[in-house]
């Protein structure tokens, strides 16, 4: 069975599969019988959904909108199989982002290049393209209503420039996709959860990032939904946290910027030392070896982020 935690205001996440436990969230939100899926995780992902529907007695014929916060893999993968299995559904997806739910082939080609053939395809499958004509494009301040519910829609870039950020105005909750960074449950303590930003490639960039944390700041939300892992709140301390590890991680890669074929290395050191600390100053008592392991995936993929931002200073 699925694992699904229930939140108030109709709000769901469904745990996507994707490589572990509570690493990659599917959000649901449901109003007047009627559904929208935020992000789709993988194909594998579409029973984990199907079956999290049944338990709330829903059927796939009520899913009006599948939303895309952006086209990275782990929130898009199964964007295809999704749009196939809900047939009344509308996909929504940033401007820049939809010829690549189009033709899903330009990003399996990017995230070959990241983790390499044979993962990429153990991870992800066949990415299938989602036709244009149930496409919905979202630019800034575009909003859609479910069942009289608005949901509004923020650009938000800074870890992709296809991101988006949703308002939801019918509980006042951001559902922030990576922008507004990576909260796992593992390191919960105490009742309070520890945060870091994400500087995945290819488009990290330090300045839009620190505008848009900013930017769902504002809204002043007494809860913010991240698809790595879900619910956060005491939002603006959080926000405050984001802002001085994007700063960190931008002089790490400044300060390592012409370290030759050492960058490599000596940014994942030093993005390791980022976090480390930063749990440290957070209060944690696990051990440095299963902080590193929860965040395995997430050091390897801000220290490529941080030297594809680098690449794109020159």
């Amino acid at each position: 069975m699925p694992q699904v935690i229930d939140f108030e205001h109709g709000i769901s996440a469904i745990d996507s599969g994707y490589v572990r436990p509570m690493l990659d969230a599917i959000h649901m939100v449901v109003e007047g019988g009627r559904v929208a899926l935020i992000d789709t995780g993988t194909n594998r992902s579409v029973p984990l959904v199907l079956a999290a529907m049944r338990q709330k007695g829903l059927a796939p014929e009520q899913v009006d909108y599948v939303i895309l916060t952006h086209v990275h893999l782990d929130h898009a993968g199964g964007a295809g199989l999704f749009m196939r299995k809900f047939p009344n559904a509308t996909l929504t997806v940033h401007p820049r982002g939809v010829r690549h739910v189009c033709d899903p082939g330009k990003l399996m080609a990017g995230t070959i290049a990241v983790y390499g053939e044979g993962p990429t395809r153990e991870m992800y499958g066949d990415v299938l393209p989602v036709p244009a004509e149930r496409i919905l494009e979202t630019p800034h301040g575009y909003s859609v209503r479910l069942a009289g519910r608005e949901l509004q829609f923020l650009d938000t870039p800074g870890h992709a420039r296809h991101h988006v950020a949703i308002l939801d105005t019918g509980s006042g909750h951001v559902f922030a996709g990576d922008v507004f960074g990576l909260s796992y449950r593992e390191m919960d303590q105490d009742g309070r959860q520890f945060i870091v930003p994400t500087s995945s490639p290819v488009q990290f960039d330090p300045e839009p990032y620190h505008r848009s944390i900013d930017l769902i700041l504002r809204l002043e939300p007494e809860a913010v939904y991240v698809t790595h892992y879900s619910q956060v709140r005491d939002i603006q301390a959080k926000g405050a946290v984001l802002h001085r590890l994007v700063d960190a991680h931008a002089e790490l890669g400044l300060r390592e910027k012409n370290a030759g074929s050492e960058r490599p290395g000596r940014l994942r050191e030093g993005v390791m030392r980022i976090f480390l600390e930063e749990a440290r100053r957070w209060g944690s008592r696990l051990p440095d070896e299963r902080i590193l392991d929860i965040y395995s995936h997430d050091l390897w993929l801000n220290t490529q982020g941080l030297g594809s931002w680098l690449d794109s200073l020159r």
